[in-house]
């Protein structure tokens, strides 16, 4: 099934581009809550963000990285189709394991309390910061596999 973009990209890969773009805007409004004190709003559109994302991974992301990259690893490292969704594999499972580390802090009382996070503003600057790093190199991923360079 051919995508919507233009690209060589199928339905669902054009798809998750957009979504993953959308779920960063959707990110900095909920900076933007926080901020504004609305703190149920920011921790529901950021749960929400993570959630969805996980479904993405799930049923997207991971597949694709299993069939087309995971049999080239190692040998072929360092060809661009492969070092870069090596990459954003490797810095999005880091960004997905840590906002489900804050959900669960902020959100839960599973775990101890001295798993705990003190420095909250920080912490949740630096998985903002991380999450849009793998959203560019997603991008990047996209048009490294997708979209055709040109040749002069």
């Amino acid at each position: 099934m051919k995508g919507f973009l233009g690209s060589y990209a199928n339905f669902a890969a054009d798809l998750n581009l957009l979504l993953q773009i959308l779920m960063g805007i959707v990110l900095l409004v909920g900076m933007w809550l926080a901020r504004a004190k609305r703190y149920r709003a920011h921790a529901a559109c950021q749960a929400s963000v993570l959630i969805l994302n996980l479904f993405l991974i799930a049923f997207v992301m991971w597949p694709s990285f299993q069939k087309h990259v995971e049999p080239r690893l190692p040998a072929r490292w360092n060809r661009p189709y492969v070092l870069v969704a090596s990459v954003h594999g490797v810095l999005g499972t880091a960004a997905e394991i840590f906002g489900l580390y804050i959900l669960l802090v902020a959100g839960t009382d599973i775990l101890p309390a001295s798993w705990c996070l003190r420095r909250w503003r920080l912490w949740m600057r630096v998985e903002l910061a991380l999450w849009w790093t793998v959203l560019l190199t997603g991008t990047v991923t996209y048009l490294v596999w997708y979209v055709p360079q040109a040749r002069p």
